[in-house]
């Protein structure tokens, strides 16, 4: 069992974590984001999801691709089968009132912007995908892998482009 400073239990807190003073889960937030599609995968399950990227293309070849909705698929024009594609998608099963965590293979608490953990107060994720096929009348790009769980929503792609994107030390 875990207790607060004033003694009282905080349910699903491990030892060393701090919950927020604000849960956006639960109050009126400023954004409003609409989600374009949702991101199909094999991952039904918390426990069955890689924990990253790099995981989830060390596993065999699956089922990953995302689903645009009708009204975005117009937005898909330019894009191509062998580019890369950076998607961002709302994790909408993750907690959002962690701000310091204590992941398991950390030996101390860490702030939740030093983590990828999708416990943060907006669990907004992004990932750098490989387009395998496209169909943009269908709405659906067919992707190399993802770390996220069935029908997770999707906020936003942007193209990848690496004389922009990929950092050079000056």
């Amino acid at each position: 069992m875990t207790v607060s400073a004033d003694n009282t239990d905080i349910a699903g807190v491990r030892e060393g974590e701090v919950r927020s003073t604000t849960n956006p889960a639960t109050e009126t937030g400023d954004a409003q984001i609409v989600f374009i599609g949702r991101i199909r995968s094999p991952w039904s399950a918390r426990d069955q999801c890689p924990k990253n990227m790099r995981q989830a293309r060390e596993r065999a070849p699956g089922n990953y691709y995302l689903e645009i909705d009708p009204a975005w698929r117009q937005g898909l024009t330019g894009l191509s089968a062998g580019e890369y594609l950076h998607i961002l998608y709302w994790m909408h099963m993750a907690r959002r009132d962690i701000i310091l965590q204590k992941p398991r293979h950390r030996e101390t608490p860490a702030g939740v912007f030093s983590l990828r953990s999708p416990v943060r107060p907006n669990p907004v994720a992004m990932a750098l995908v490989k387009i395998i096929s496209i169909d943009s009348e269908a709405g659906v790009i067919v992707i190399d892998a993802t770390d996220a769980l069935d029908k997770t929503p999707l906020v936003d792609l942007k193209p990848y482009l690496p004389g922009v994107d990929h950092p050079t030390d000056t």
